[in-house]
């Protein structure tokens, strides 16, 4: 029974502690996005790994491009 009147001080300190580091955690974005990363693994990337194949690139419209089309 005297057991007890040690135990249970430390109990509720210990559970003091992990509910402050929980609240910390959770307002420092720990939880925000769980399933990011598992899908970003499974992304390719851009670039090819076989050697002699490129990616074509898409040609970007700019007003410079415009112009020159005008112009022809």
């Amino acid at each position: 029974m005297e057991a007890l009147y040690m135990l249970i001080p430390i109990a509720i300190g210990v559970m003091i502690i992990v509910v402050i580091a929980f609240i910390y955690t959770v307002k420092s974005g720990q939880y925000d996005d769980l399933e990011g990363p598992a899908h970003r693994i499974l992304m390719d990337d851009d670039d090819p790994r076989i050697p002699g194949q490129q990616v074509k690139q898409p040609h970007k419209k700019t007003a410079e491009s415009d112009i020159e089309d005008k112009n022809r």
